[in-house]
């Protein structure tokens, strides 16, 4: 047989090919100012990788980009990777001391920013010497003697393109070479680097075209609201271009309004971003009226859905939802609930498609005997799966080969996953342990609760107590004593906590996942806005 690497450049390459005039549409403020197609991107992002050498980058250099969902953003994944150069995504929603921190561990030699980004960008700078050019994107005239760098080392993308970009080869080289690099987002501790290989995120590709998982097709338009600095984008920006499908990328701006008129003009059929994304198209729905007559799945991930959300999701949108379970780590699909099974309901995540494999352990990491209908620390196995983490020591994997995602889950009879909660999470109430989840998913079932979050206090009897913290799904406000005797009869009476706080906003992480690390240290320091209370 052919001797054939598995290099993502493929997919770009197979796009322009049999799919070039498959449009890609690049959004602002909800309107499309920029279109392109696969044929048109290939040969910008191919030009672009003769720019970035001309820059002095070389095999295996990491380009750190600091960008939103636009079209330059998406060149440059291809642009690096194409040339062997490694593309570290970096999530503008960190702060400067944060985002420095990994770019010098990355010893990230050139970053291309969105020019709106430029004030961040002065701050990282300082932190940073080991910076040696910057691009800045998007705009094709922005102030560049503000930034502390000497002249020639600033560069306008569409100028550097013009000037330095050149044709070069792609895919030359072993598809274990290094494509891209992303850190964790923290909240459970120090930000840790996974880095891709060529290999790892082209099986993933094949693995999220599967018809049980997304199986984009060439008929459709996807609408990715999930941020390419998030693990792949989903994995999105390759899965798209090698199916042909419409790509339709909505910039920085993802509020209900925008998203909404969005969807509407490019007739998206699959959405894809965290579910709080999807309650703001909701809420301005409802607020203004009208529909999204050609949207049919929705795909969301990133926290755990709770069914009363899903279902209003579901009736407003028209459109089925797909939930999903996936970490950094894993590039990052892990279980995804196939197109038109209906839902596993009590919060269900999927199963794991065709490459990735789950294992449920007890806390000393031995196999659980019973692998269904139990709860277990959840591990996995997988060509796109971490083995270490970047600049680590040491591997992540148990003796079989598998890495410990640190959820609790349970597996149904079907194959379905269920996230019970962060082992991290638990509360240790009188030397026994509480799960916040449970706890979580029947209060966030109750129509008055938009968000939901359990967190420990500490307590001079029992060690630790569970508080609830909520944010409305309306004006009304909660009633907090029957949200509590709702869980009578649910969970154990100790189980039951002591107080429910309603927060006017629940703290989300730079990933939109809820930030319970803020949560805690707020309501330790007293510092959360609160609404209302009750105990």
């Amino acid at each position: 047989m052919q001797s054939f690497a598995l290099t993502v450049d493929k997919f770009l390459d197979h796009a322009a090919k049999w799919s070039g005039t498959r449009e890609i549409a690049a959004a602002d403020i909800g309107r499309s100012v920029n279109r392109s197609d696969y044929a048109r991107l290939r040969v910008r992002a191919n030009r672009m990788s003769g720019a970035l050498e001309a820059l002095g980058l070389k095999a295996g250099d990491r380009i750190g980009t600091l960008a939103w969902n636009t079209l330059h953003h998406l060149e440059l994944y291809y642009a690096a990777m194409g040339r062997g150069f490694v593309c570290h995504t970096l999530n503008p929603r960190f702060t400067a001391a944060h985002l420095a921190a990994i770019i010098n561990e990355a010893e990230d030699r050139i970053l291309a920013v969105s020019s709106d980004l430029a004030p961040l960008l002065c701050e990282i700078l300082a932190l940073c010497p080991g910076v040696v050019h910057v691009i800045l994107m998007d705009e094709t005239a922005p102030d560049t003697d503000a930034l502390p760098l000497p002249a020639g080392r600033v560069h306008v993308y569409e100028s550097l393109l013009e000037t330095l970009g050149a044709p070069v080869s792609w895919g030359e080289f072993d598809e274990s070479t290094p494509a891209g690099l992303c850190y964790t987002s923290g909240t459970t501790g120090k930000p840790k680097g996974v880095l891709y290989t060529h290999r790892s995120n082209y099986l993933h590709t094949l693995r999220a075209l599967q018809a049980d998982a997304i199986g984009l097709t060439a008929r459709d338009s996807i609408l990715v609201a999930v941020p390419l600095f998030h693990a792949n984008g989903w994995g999105l920006p390759f899965a798209a271009p090698a199916a042909g499908a419409k790509l339709v990328l909505p910039g920085r701006h993802a509020d209900g309004a925008n998203l909404a008129r969005l969807m509407r003009e490019e007739r998206v059929t699959i959405a894809v971003g965290v579910q709080t994304v999807w309650l703001g198209v909701v809420e301005h729905l409802d607020a203004t009226g009208g529909d999204l007559p050609d949207l049919k799945r929705i795909l969301i991930g990133g926290s755990r859905c709770p069914d009363a959300l899903l279902h209003r999701m579901e009736d407003r949108l028209g459109a089925e939802v797909q939930t999903s379970w996936g970490m950094t780590e894993l590039s990052p699909v892990g279980t995804i609930a196939p197109p038109g099974a209906g839902h596993a309901g009590d919060g269900a995540s999927g199963r794991p498609p065709m490459g990735l494999d789950l294992k449920l352990t007890d806390a000393a990491g031995a196999a659980l005997p019973e692998q269904r209908g139990v709860t277990g620390h959840l591990k996995v196995k997988g060509p796109s799966v971490v083995d270490r983490y970047y600049k680590a020591g040491e591997d992540a994997l148990d003796p079989e080969g598998y890495f410990d995602t640190g959820d609790l889950a349970s597996i149904d009879e079907t194959g379905n996953l269920t996230i019970r909660g962060r082992s991290k999470d638990l509360i240790k109430s009188g030397g026994e342990w509480i799960n916040p989840a449970e706890i979580e998913d029947i209060i966030g079932r109750d129509p008055s609760v938009g968000l939901v979050a359990v967190i420990a206090r500490p307590d001079p009897k029992w060690g630790e107590r569970p508080v609830v913290v909520v944010e409305p799904a309306g004006s009304t406000g909660v009633d907090a004593r029957r949200l509590l005797d709702s869980l009578r009869g649910q969970v154990a009476d100790w189980w039951i906590p002591d107080q429910l706080v309603s927060i006017e906003s629940m703290p989300l992480a730079a990933t939109g996942k809820i930030d319970k690390g803020r949560l805690r240290s707020d309501f330790e320091n007293e510092r959360l806005s609160v609404a209302k209370s009750g105990g």
